[in-house]
């Protein structure tokens, strides 16, 4: 349970803190667009619409210009007959911004604001199940380390010292080069919202655009593999900060009267070194969602999730359009990659402020 104090310190920094609540914010929006995907998506994002749309396509359409009396015009490649000497050639044709997408399409016509909002689903779940598992490695490895000590201490850490000697990056598609051939590389989550749309379980007069969300995608594609990479890459993290702490609550002298009443290993590493322990792994359990969504959209853009209705994926999509000024392609999902990182990254400064007022941060007190 979370003490009284505690309650009071988070509230105080809380209000104090505009940077904080800035973050709460932004990972409350993320994780409501993520959860309630189906509803609130505008289309399909698996959709293609080439050659849709009133006998035009609906490909490379530019996003709406937040300036008022300014629009986007993008452009598109048409194939035309030329009427004298009847060859086909090919012309840059003007594409204007469309209302029903908001921030564009790409180059099959896939609704852009569609496929963030989805690939905020598959972002939000690989970091935090991410960051859950290397919490579960490393926090019980660095625990018996740091409390026991000698040479098990040094063993343990000399073998974390070696997953710290390659480069996160590196590592991760090494080891996903090692199981991307496995059965569980990629899971099928089927959607909740959208098999209740579509049965009979739930009237859907209770669904929110019932008919909308029985249209939707029936699942989601989860990068199992890239999940436990991640985890696995991370773990040492956990690891080395519980040891630093172990060793030093261990030598505090409620730890040894417990030992001396007869307390065992288990209960004293159970009853007074973890919790004790809990604030700076909570705090680098934010910090490591951040990291792990970025990890997780590298890994994607270089085509190693397994799925591509990620942000990373849409970035690499847009890659080549950089250059021929369909800028909106790779910007939209790098911007959303961009509100994640630095709303998880504020919430963990709050928490930091808050759980540990004697580490006061930028942030704190803003």
């Amino acid at each position: 349970m979370i003490s009284d104090r505690v309650k009071s310190s988070l509230k105080r920094e809380f209000y104090q803190s505009r940077a904080a609540q800035v973050g709460v914010v932004l990972i409350a929006i993320i994780l409501f667009t993520a959860v309630f995907a189906p509803m609130l998506t505008p289309h399909d994002p698996t959709t293609q619409r080439v050659g849709t749309g009133n006998g035009s396509a609906l490909t490379d359409l530019p996003p709406l210009s937040p300036i008022p009396g300014h629009e986007f015009v993008g452009t598109r490649d048409q194939t035309m007959v030329n009427q004298t000497t009847g060859e086909f050639v090919n012309v840059q044709q003007e594409v204007p911004a469309n209302a029903s997408h908001p921030l564009g399409t790409n180059e099959r016509g896939q609704d852009i604001l569609s496929r963030i909002i989805y690939g905020a689903r598959v972002s939000m779940l690989v970091g935090l199940l991410g960051t859950a598992l290397a919490t579960l490695l490393g926090v019980p490895y660095g625990l018996v380390a740091g409390y026991f000590g000698g040479r098990l201490d040094d063993t343990l850490m000399r073998a974390a010292d070696v997953m710290l000697a390659f480069p996160s990056l590196v590592l991760a598609i090494a080891l996903i080069g090692v199981f991307r051939d496995t059965s569980f590389h990629t899971a099928e989550l089927p959607d909740p919202f959208v098999a209740a749309a579509q049965g009979d379980l739930v009237p859907n007069i209770l669904i929110p655009r019932a008919e909308h969300v029985a249209s939707m995608p029936e699942t989601t594609t989860f990068p199992v593999t890239v999940t436990l990479v991640v985890a696995l890459v991370n773990w040492v993290w956990f690891a080395r900060i519980t040891r630093g702490e172990a060793l030093s609550i261990r030598a505090e002298e409620y730890v040894t009267a417990a030992r001396s009443l007869g307390a065992s290993d288990v209960t004293i590493l159970r009853q007074h070194i973890l919790p004790n322990a809990i604030t700076p792994i909570i705090v680098l359990a934010t910090i490591q969602v951040a990291f792990i969504i970025l990890l997780e959209a590298s890994l994607s853009f270089l085509g190693f999730s397994g799925t591509n209705l990620t942000w990373g994926a849409d970035i690499q999509q847009g890659r080549d359009g950089l250059s021929s000024g369909k800028w909106w392609v790779s910007t939209m999902p790098g911007l959303a990659i961009i509100a994640a990182v630095v709303g998880v990254n504020l919430l963990g400064d709050w928490l930091r402020d808050a759980l540990d007022p004697g580490i006061q941060g930028e942030s704190g007190g803003i």
